[in-house]
């Protein structure tokens, strides 16, 4: 009798049972918590970042024909591809602060329509000076995007989901490559159609969406659950007290202000980090057109050849994120991601058959974006609030430095050496040698790594 008193809970078998049950009740109101507010944001946010990634690097399909109509080499059209990330960093960390003050839906939404003006603006470029000054305009006006909508998702999601949430999100990548490659081939074959060329067409066309998505963003967004009228009133409490106690136990470790999120170490290595990998994505992203181009292949057929890395990168993204957040866990798997793209591009370059070298750049894509996944989850576990805010822009601001740097160094390189591969092995030895530097930061802080969740 005495052992079973010791094992019954206080109160008796009735209230063991009513605490079981309790628990059940909450694991089912947060699996439909997170159900719900992911089904309402998530696609609307996926959406509009495949058209403003694809407004991004449509520069890469439309290349081999608006290259030779205006008479830009690889060096030009390098430096041209990434000035667009000259002004995207000058402009990110003002417009995520921007974000935190006015509020997440009105900046995503102004940012759609500036956006769809500028990308349309590129089928209008007469030559080198005004394809440079476009590209700058178009920088301006995305800057905050990514980070902001990564910011946003901490305002909506606990840290034990966030892996997974920003690996969907990011999936717009590889789903803008999946759609936008057979697109953007299909539209370069309108060549003389109104009297614009293909490449004309190709910015036209897909600059639309982004004007037309704004309104929606207004009317589907809101700054948080606390304006959510659409989310049960006993869903919104528990997120809203769940996303609290977790700010509360991160500022409990270490508060920071706006101001000191700017220079700290840590930020400051993460931008590091994510410069190597912006290295890496943009070298693959801008020129792997022109290299399929190189095979002898129509366009036509090159869209669909130039899908499947972006096939093969959803799978990765979607699949790293959710191992990231089982095992709570973010150095190492972000570190893994990087290396392994590194060294597959860097194989790319030492193998001449196309089918092999389309296989490791697909593998370094893939693996290139599966990296976003985790990373973007190891901000939030050390910073809120507005500090969330500025260390995030300023961790995607300085990283993507590198989309301007890598384009213009592997255009120089090729009209230097005639090819791509010291260029893109380059890069590729540069991603190899952050990701160890990563993965040994995250071993050596084991106490941030756990807390990353």
């Amino acid at each position: 009798m005495g052992n079973i008193d010791r094992a019954m809970p206080v109160g008796g078998p009735d209230v063991g049972r009513a605490n079981l049950s309790n628990s059940s009740a909450t694991q089912e109101l947060e699996r439909n918590a997170i159900r719900r507010i992911a089904f309402r944001l998530i696609p609307l946010l996926m959406l509009c970042y495949a058209v403003s990634y694809l407004d991004r690097v449509n520069l890469s399909f439309a290349s081999p024909q608006m290259n030779k109509a205006l008479g830009l080499n690889a060096q030009a059209y390098g430096l041209g591809a990434g000035l667009f990330f000259l002004t995207y960093f000058l402009c990110e960390i003002p417009s995520n602060l921007l974000l935190y003050k006015f509020g997440a839906t009105r900046w995503i939404a102004r940012i759609m329509v500036s956006l769809g003006i500028c990308a349309g603006g590129m089928a209008f470029i007469q030559g080198q000076a005004s394809f440079y000054v476009v590209r700058l305009l178009l920088g301006a006006a995305e800057a905050g995007f990514y980070p902001g909508v990564l910011f946003f998702l901490t305002l909506w999601f606990p840290g034990s989901y966030r892996a997974r949430m920003m690996g969907i999100f990011i999936a717009a990548i590889p789903i803008s490559g999946i759609f936008g490659a057979p697109l953007s081939g299909l539209l370069l074959s309108f060549d003389g159609i109104a009297g614009l060329q293909g490449w004309q067409w190709l910015y036209l066309v897909e600059a639309a969406p982004a004007l037309l998505l704004a309104p929606f963003v207004m009317i589907r967004l809101q700054d948080g659950p606390a304006k959510a009228e659409w989310l049960p009133k006993i869903e919104r409490d528990w997120l809203i007290g769940q996303l609290a106690a977790e700010r509360s136990e991160t500022e409990r470790k270490r508060s920071y202000t706006i101001v000191q999120c700017l220079t700290n170490p840590r930020v400051l290595f993460l931008a590091a980090i994510y410069f190597s990998n912006v290295c890496l994505l943009n070298s693959i992203t801008f020129f792997l057109p022109q290299i399929v181009k190189g095979f002898g292949l129509g366009n036509g057929e090159a869209g669909f050849v130039l899908a499947i890395p972006s096939l093969l990168a959803l799978v990765a993204l979607i699949v790293w994120g959710r191992h990231s957040d089982k095992r709570k866990e973010r150095y190492g798997h972000a570190a893994l991601a990087n290396f392994i793209g590194g060294v597959a591009l860097l194989a790319s370059v030492l193998v001449d058959d196309p089918a092999i070298r389309i296989g490791f750049i697909a593998i370094a894509f893939a693996c290139t974006l599966a990296f976003t996944a985790p990373f973007w989850a190891i901000p939030g576990s050390f910073l809120t609030g507005g500090a969330a805010a500025g260390g995030i822009g300023v961790i995607s601001a300085l990283g993507v430095t590198g989309g301007f740097l890598s384009p213009w160094f592997i255009g120089y390189m090729k009209d230097t050496t005639g090819d791509f591969r010291s260029g893109l092995g380059t890069i590729a030895i540069i991603a190899i040698v952050f990701a160890t530097a990563m993965y040994a930061f995250g071993r050596r802080d084991a106490g941030a790594s756990r807390s990353g969740t």
